[in-house]
């Protein structure tokens, strides 16, 4: 910091013919007054200040590189689509988690990547690599596979205040600047356990979150929401906006379940889902809750563990894991943050009586189920009851697409959680059908795939080659 020092020239007049000394000078000569700026720079070292210093240096820029479908062109690839694809720039923000070159991020910053660098403050580019990806909390984790930048401090957003200070840190809009410092903007925490209404464009659950006023816009995604101890407490993530800049509304993903998902993430490649094995009022009933004081329960799995934990439909759902339960999303929140083998304290009302039960959670169906791979990388499982609850599928048989390659998901259109139905014309009704419908249709051109998206019937035409 450059200081201006502001000192006092005092200048004596000698005069008179006799060289007297005027009255003035005989008195004591005034000290200068202290500088100005000491005091004013006292004051401008706030609590943002220092917390903007402190995690800085761990904020990273991350820019990506990706392949984009667009119309036209002809068929090409193993499963060929009727058009082309052009490569497309992204850029989002990210922070340093540990000292070995762990960096979160959120996932629809890196979705598709084909090329991943991260950018510190000072302009050094660092190549990474995605380890991995979860779409249902919009967090991913990178690596830097070289020394990088610092660790950032981590915090607890358990003990959030409403109203006190928060720091947005990242880099909005970086592809119009033309330096790599982050962007620093402060508000306060305007809410705690928001959750968002699911939307057709989004891909995650934005659930239990902090919402904030600082400013949030397009390239901030991923970078550290911080408290005024220069603590994370949370991922920036979202915005809700009429101009698709900042309105201050702006969310971030708490940092417990970010590093919660960063650890699952590293040690296993994907995130270990629980299940509970039942079923709430959803979107339908948002209302219910003011009259009931709860969220009740349409349907209990056989075998899971709400079903030997004594909960039956007509049940309501009261408290989980110390949480009010008043909205389906409520419920999602609670699930969202716990992994198999928990226990979950629920507190239950039956005939208006409530009780306490305590359920210790499964792996879900879908990550027990057996895998059948099929070409293209498409790795299929088998509809079973327990599939359909936990996914909520309408057909009673069919193959759900457990996961696919992402250049497989860009040539086809299809993404994990859609069930196939029908392939040309032929009836699948388990995951071993897939393939030999492929066989027979092999060589007969364009093929007709049919299959059920959120609880829709829809098709899609391409060509295996």
């Amino acid at each position: 910091m450059t200081r201006l020092i502001v000192g006092m020239l005092v200048v004596i007049a000698c005069g008179g013919a006799s060289g007297d000394v005027p009255a003035a000078a005989e008195q004591a000569p005034t000290p200068p007054p202290p500088a100005p700026s000491q005091g004013i720079d006292a004051s401008r070292r706030t609590a943002i200040v220092t917390a903007a210093e402190r995690v800085a240096p761990a904020v990273v820029s991350v820019n990506v590189e990706r392949r984009q479908r667009q119309g036209g062109g002809d068929p090409w690839g193993f499963f060929a689509p009727r058009g082309g694809e052009r490569v497309v720039q992204g850029l989002g923000s990210g922070f340093v988690v540990s000292a070995d070159g762990l960096v979160i991020t959120n996932q629809h910053v890196v979705e598709g990547a084909e090329q991943v660098v991260v950018t510190t403050r000072d302009g050094t580019d660092y190549p990474a690599r995605v380890l991995g990806e979860d779409p249902l909390t919009d967090i991913a984790v990178l690596r830097i596979d070289r020394p990088g930048p610092p660790a950032a401090p981590i915090g607890s957003s358990r003990d959030l205040v409403i109203g006190e200070w928060v720091v947005a840190i990242g880099n909005p809009f970086g592809y119009l600047l033309g330096n790599s410092e982050p962007t620093v903007t402060a508000g306060v925490v305007s809410g705690v356990g928001r959750n968002l209404l699911p939307s057709a464009r989004q891909s995650g659950i934005y659930v239990g979150m902090i919402q904030t006023d600082a400013a949030i816009n397009p390239g901030n995604s991923g970078g550290p929401l911080v408290n005024s101890l220069g603590e994370v407490v949370g991922v920036n993530s979202s915005i809700l906006s009429n101009s698709g800049g900042s309105d201050g509304l702006g969310f971030a993903i708490p940092i417990e379940r970010a590093l919660r998902v960063a650890d699952e993430l590293t040690r296993h490649g994907t995130v270990r889902r629980a299940w509970v094995g039942l079923d709430v009022v959803g979107s339908e009933g948002m209302r219910d809750w003011k009259e009931h004081g709860g969220l009740a329960v349409t349907s209990v799995a056989d075998g899971s563990p709400a079903g030997r934990g004594g909960l039956r439909a007509g049940d309501v759902l009261i408290e989980a894991r110390g949480h009010r339960l008043r909205t389906f999303l409520d419920w999602e929140a609670v699930k969202l943050d716990i992994g198999p083998g928990d226990t979950v304290a629920v507190q239950v009302a039956r005939a208006g009586r409530p009780r306490t039960v305590q359920l210790v959670v499964e792996p879900l169906p879908t990550s027990r189920a057996e895998k059948v791979d099929v070409l293209g990388g498409l790795r299929l499982i088998t509809v079973t009851p327990a599939v359909r609850q936990e996914r909520g599928v309408l057909s009673e048989s069919g193959a759900l697409i457990y996961d696919l390659p992402a250049e497989t998901r860009r040539q086809t259109g299809l993404r994990p959680g859609d069930v196939i139905r029908q392939i040309s014309g032929l009836p699948i009704e388990r995951a071993e059908d897939v393939a030999r419908a492929f066989d027979a249709a092999r060589g007969r051109g364009w093929i007709r795939l049919h299959f059920e998206r959120e609880g829709r019937v829809n098709f899609a035409d391409f060509y295996i080659r």
